[in-house]
């Protein structure tokens, strides 16, 4: 099965297909032949599709679900930096939700942008769990709780901070996931060594993307933590064989707008 498919009538030759390619696995096409990728380099081919998209004349296909290619309208996605930089500057951690839930349908499509977040050698490791159910959710934050407990008494960096947040818990404050109707976590091979930096930037597109949802998000750190090595907890969100979570963030939809932008430490930089 050939790597890439080109349509003759379309393909102008420019050769942009062979610079892009990450791989350098494209032989470019000369005044006799197209484009193509040879036999004995396609086992090379990440599948990243940079030939396909950055071909002008929309010539090129990368032969992968070729059914599924989706037609980029002119000007689409195109944002100006001014509006970029307050979208990006308004973000906010969100720690007060409404209790209207989050539609699936709109998790979905949250999480198929996700899909398109870079990783290593276009691997895509990250797969998701979505606790959807409040009532789940809340059950994790005491599972949560009880790993903390765990570590009183103990030389964990946390401790001196522990009795704090385990008083709070039980005295009614939902510290952990501060009453948040649903919980996101990245999941990814155990064995990956670069995966836990894939699911990051996974979960940094949810976290930028979910506020045109109107969707707020907060990263869960300590629930995070606890579904590292917590087998309770790990138990209850049944993690699959042979994988492991990388981290976790709390969403809803927020109960407070946004009507300004916070200030920052000062830029620190070097040039070289």
């Amino acid at each position: 099965m050939p790597t890439i498919l080109v349509d003759n009538d379309l393909c102008t030759r420019c050769g942009i297909c062979s610079v892009v390619c990450p791989m350098a696995i494209v032989t470019p096409a000369d005044e006799h032949t197209l484009p193509i990728v040879n036999d004995a380099m396609a086992g090379m081919c990440i599948q990243c599709g940079h030939c396909e998209v950055s071909c002008p004349s929309e010539a090129l296909l990368l032969n992968i679900r070729p059914e599924e290619k989706v037609l980029l309208p002119a000007g689409a996605g195109t944002i100006s930096p001014e509006t970029m930089a307050y979208y990006l500057k308004k973000r906010r951690s969100v720690r007060e939700f409404s209790t209207d839930p989050v539609s699936k349908d709109q998790i979905l499509e949250l999480l198929d942008i996700a899909r398109y977040a870079a990783s290593g050698g276009n691997g895509q490791p990250v797969q998701w769990i979505v606790v959807h159910d409040p009532e789940k959710v809340k059950k994790i934050a005491g599972l949560t709780i009880e790993w903390m407990k765990t570590l009183l008494n103990t030389d964990h960096p946390m401790r001196d901070y522990l009795p704090v947040m385990i008083a709070a818990w039980e005295n009614g404050r939902d510290v952990i996931c501060r009453n948040a109707p649903h919980l996101l976590f990245a999941h990814i091979p155990e064995e990956n060594p670069v995966a836990s930096v894939d699911a990051i930037i996974a979960l940094t597109h949810v976290d930028i993307a979910a506020p045109s949802f109107g969707i707020g998000t907060c990263w869960a750190g300590f629930v995070a933590m606890a579904a590292i090595s917590f087998e309770p907890l790990r138990k209850e969100l049944q993690i699959p064989a042979g994988r492991k979570t990388a981290y976790a963030m709390m969403f809803g939809h927020p109960q407070y707008n946004i009507y300004g932008i916070p200030r920052r430490k000062p830029l620190v930089f070097t040039w070289r």
